[in-house]
């Protein structure tokens, strides 16, 4: 049996964490209002932008744009982000369920491949036989180690030659 100090000291420790645990709340909480505050500030510009790109699609000939035409779904290319390391919540868990149901269920008769970016989903993926890398993409494929315009550009002008290429339909 525990003695009566033994037991003041396990209250005042508990008291103590319940404190700590109280400030990282309201600090969670301050952060938390902070970005649904910026979303809400942008809202007016997406909604905007998106007008904007309606009335611009609407105007262009897609007859011979190669993103726009309409084909067979043979082969899905999935580009998963996550994070390299943890502190994001359920995110990383979250993409990992989401990229798991898209492979298969949605996309299981469609030969998925999944190009990773970020640790966590690599290493989830790597030893799959739907973990897709290319020696081009190789040099930029941990994109968060060095992240910039050029990297995010060399992943995106990748996938849309090979799209055109017609090795991904999706």
């Amino acid at each position: 049996m525990p003695s009566l100090k033994e037991i003041r000291n396990r209250i005042t420790s508990v008291g103590s964490t319940m404190q700590i645990t109280s400030a990282m709340k309201m600090v969670s909480a301050a952060k938390l209002k902070r970005a649904q505050d910026a979303i809400v500030q942008m809202r007016p510009y997406a909604e905007k932008l998106q007008e904007i790109l309606g009335n611009l699609s609407a105007t262009l000939d897609i007859s011979d744009n190669a993103y726009a035409e309409s084909r067979a779904v043979n082969n899905v290319l999935i580009v998963a982000v996550t994070s390299n390391r943890g502190l994001c919540g359920g995110f990383n868990n979250n993409i990992i369920k989401r990229v798991s149901h898209l492979v298969n269920v949605e996309y299981a008769n469609a030969n998925p491949r999944v190009l990773c970016l970020g640790k966590k989903i690599k290493d989830t993926y790597k030893k799959t036989s739907v973990y897709y890398i290319n020696d081009e993409l190789a040099p930029v494929e941990d994109i968060f180690s060095a992240l910039s315009f050029e990297n995010a550009a060399i992943i995106a002008n990748d996938l849309m030659k090979r799209f055109v290429n017609k090795e991904f339909d999706k």
